[in-house]
C-alpha cells in the first residue's frame, strides 16, 4: 500500500524541482487545481490516472520513486533513445555507432512504442 504522506512529499519535490506552482503543475499534467490541492493536503489519494499523467508530463520522474521512494529523482536515462521523424527519411541509415558489436550481439527484437499506448514488435 502506498504511504500517502511520503507520496505527497515526493510530489512536492517534483513541483519544486520544476519550479512550478500547484496551479501550473495541474495545468501541465491536465488535472484540476483542486486535485493537486486535495492530494497535497492528504484529503485524497492519487489515482492511477493522476500518477500516469505526472509520468507522461515529466519523463524524469520514475514510477517506483514516485510511488514508494525507491530509485532516484530526477532519473537518469539508462539507454540512448533515437528519434526518427518523417522529415528525415534517411534516419534509419544514420544510426550512430553504439560501441563494439560482434556476431553474438545481433539484434533479437525491436519494439516501437506509439504515443497512443500501442506498440509493434519486430523479431529477427
Amino acid at each position: 500500500m502506498i504511504n500517502t504522506t511520503d507520496f505527497t512529499e515526493r510530489l512536492q519535490k517534483v513541483i519544486t524541482f520544476y519550479e512550478e506552482t500547484a496551479s501550473s503543475f495541474a495545468e501541465k499534467i491536465g488535472v484540476q487545481r483542486s486535485s493537486i490541492s486535495h492530494i497535497l493536503s492528504g484529503r485524497n489519494k492519487p489515482s492511477l490516472d493522476f500518477v500516469m499523467k505526472v509520468l507522461h508530463s515529466y519523463p524524469e520522474v520514475d514510477l517506483y520513486w514516485l510511488m514508494n521512494g525507491k530509485g532516484n529523482f530526477p532519473s537518469t536515462p539508462k539507454t540512448e533513445t533515437l528519434k526518427f521523424s518523417d522529415s528525415n527519411p534517411d534516419a534509419l541509415t544514420q544510426i550512430p555507432n553504439l560501441g563494439n558489436t560482434s556476431k553474438s550481439d545481433e539484434i533479437e527484437k525491436i519494439i516501437i512504442f506509439y504515443k497512443d499506448g500501442s506498440f509493434k514488435s519486430y523479431e529477427n
